[in-house]
Order: structure tokens, then C-alpha cells, then sequence
């Protein structure tokens, strides 16, 4: 047993077909017997949190499965946790990299690729603060890390945290290409206003757009922002 309880559940992207994902049973899971979570700085209240299908990663999927793909475009999605987003542009045709910190995150998405028969997509290891990663099952040992240039950086509910320091904003800086886009879907977090003005630090102009979803059927209403950010020195 892994410790920890799941579920699958057909999960419906407006413009793509359903995607059959497995996730965590509920936020009450955790299970980090050998302590590699509690080394990369995840907390037991904050471990589930990878594991969920959280409202803004289903509103950033429906933005990916309508956006054109480019080609010689890179994507990376940051903090991806269960990466429906890059699921939906990796079965689109999109060269999309995912990445998160957890150390389970390589695992989920490797069976959720096996799940809807789609081919290997990139995972890499992205942490803020730099920490090592840990194994991940089908990268070679030096090929693990966030590397290299990306023409478009996504990620969804990555503010929930403040980060005075300005972390986030240098890892995404550090690997964005010039004139790169980077698109942050937001559930209106306090934080925003701080990154914000970090990465205009950076040289990265803002341009804000409201998402207000209505509630339809079991699906609750959505309310946030969807923060698109443009390299600009």
C-alpha cells in the first residue's frame, strides 16, 4: 500500500476531450515514510496539495486547450501538480515541460499519461529556493532540474504563499526566453500584487484579465485573474 488513498474521475476541458485523471482521495492524505517531502520543505498540511484538482489548474487547461500551438515554441509549467494543463497541450502537440516540487509529482503524471494513452511528456524538478531533487523514475541522473529557455511559462494558484523574497519571480525570470509570455491563472491571492511588482523588477510588463465563471450544474462559479506577463527588457 502506498499510505495514502486515490481516486479516478473523467475531468471535462472545454475544447478538448475528457481527460481521465488519478488524484488524491482528498486533502486528509499524506505519506512521506522516508522524510523526502520534510527535506524539500513540505509540510504535512501542505503535502496533498500537489495530488488535488484544484479550480484555477482546470481554468489554465481550458486557456491551453484554445490557445494556437507554435511551433519551436517551449512551454514549462511550473508548480503543475497533477499538470492538467499540460496534459491538454501535450495531447494538443505542444513542447511542454512540467515541473513541480514534490516529490511524487513525476509518479501522478506518469500514470496519468499512461491513463489517457498519451506519450512521455518532460518532467522536470522546480523548486523556488533551489532545493535538490529528489529520484525521478525516467530522467537520467543529470537531466532532473528546470534547465535551459522557455517562450511561454504557465502555472495556476502559484501565489498562495507570501514570498518576500521574490523566489518565484527569479525562477521564472531565470528561465524565460526574451520576449517570453508568462501566464499565471490566480483565485484573486492577496500575494498577487507583490509578484507582480517583483517581476516588473525584472523587466516584466503586466497585463490583467478578470475570469468570472458562472456556476453550472455541479461545478461551483469560478472568480480570478488571469495575470499575463511579458518580458520586456
Amino acid at each position: 500500500m502506498p499510505g495514502y488513498l486515490i481516486k479516478h474521475e473523467h475531468v471535462a476541458v472545454a475544447g478538448v476531450a475528457d481527460l481521465n485523471i488519478r488524484s488524491l482521495l482528498d486533502r486528509q492524505q499524506f505519506s512521506d515514510p522516508r522524510g523526502v517531502a520534510e527535506r524539500l520543505g513540505i509540510s504535512s498540511a501542505a503535502w496533498p496539495i500537489f495530488g488535488l484538482l484544484w479550480p484555477s489548474s482546470q481554468q489554465l487547461a481550458a486557456r491551453m486547450a484554445l490557445r494556437p500551438v507554435l511551433a519551436q515554441e517551449r512551454i514549462l509549467e511550473i508548480g503543475c501538480g497533477l499538470a492538467l494543463a499540460s496534459l491538454v497541450s501535450h495531447r494538443r502537440g505542444a513542447d511542454i515541460t512540467a515541473s513541480d516540487c514534490h516529490p511524487l509529482a513525476a509518479a501522478f503524471l506518469l500514470e496519468n499519461l499512461r491513463l489517457n494513452g498519451l506519450l512521455p511528456l518532460p518532467y522536470r524538478h522546480g523548486h523556488w529556493a533551489g532545493q535538490p531533487s529528489p529520484p525521478i523514475p525516467w530522467a537520467p541522473s543529470n537531466d532532473v532540474n528546470v534547465d535551459g529557455l522557455f517562450d511561454l511559462v504557465i502555472g495556476s494558484d502559484v501565489l498562495y504563499e507570501r514570498d518576500d523574497g521574490g523566489l518565484l519571480a527569479e525562477f521564472i525570470a531565470l528561465h524565460t526566453a526574451p520576449r517570453a509570455w508568462v501566464w499565471i491563472v490566480d483565485p484573486n491571492r492577496g500575494n498577487r500584487s507583490a509578484f507582480t511588482r517583483q517581476m516588473a523588477g525584472l523587466g516584466f510588463g503586466m497585463q490583467e484579465e478578470r475570469i468570472e465563471v458562472p456556476a453550472v450544474a455541479r461545478v461551483l462559479a469560478y472568480r480570478g485573474r488571469l495575470l499575463a506577463y511579458r518580458r520586456v527588457l
